[in-house]
């Protein structure tokens, strides 16, 4: 666990927390990622079938959180991360981002598919535009 103060709250970072369903969606409305929190059942999976999850907490309040999926020596994945609205632009996706790569380790490679939103924000933390990638969507 790290701490890193915002004003006059710290903010602590966690591995050994998986916070519940209902943080979960709490925490994904506010920051508008569009994910399927009207099935509780589904984010659980979500995060029971992850491999790395970082939280960052402002006392008791989840306010961000990363969900890795890896083979911890190739391919990591960032599935998710969401920071609350009013603690954007402090640093937290930053933190929650740097604290999963250093879980994963230098073998492993971290990419993601990027919300249209956040597409000028990834390359300010040092991920770097790929135009090979393809995807099978989802039908449900």
């Amino acid at each position: 666990m790290t701490t890193k103060r915002r004003g006059n709250n710290k903010i602590s970072y966690k591995f050994d927390v998986v916070p519940t369903a209902q943080q979960v969606i709490e925490l994904y409305n506010d920051a508008d990622l569009p994910r399927p929190t009207n099935d509780p059942q589904r984010i659980r999976a979500m995060f029971e079938n992850s491999d790395l999850i970082v939280t960052a907490w402002d006392e008791n309040k989840l306010v961000g959180v990363s969900r890795t999926i890896t083979d911890w020596v190739w391919c990591s994945y960032l599935a998710d991360l969401a920071v609350s609205p009013g603690y954007k632009r402090s640093g937290i996706g930053k933190k929650l981002i740097e604290l999963a790569r250093e879980k994963i380790g230098e073998q492993s490679m971290l990419l993601l598919l990027s919300v249209p939103t956040a597409m000028d924000y990834y390359p300010k933390v040092g991920f770097a535009r790929e135009n090979r990638a393809f995807i099978v969507h989802r039908t449900k």
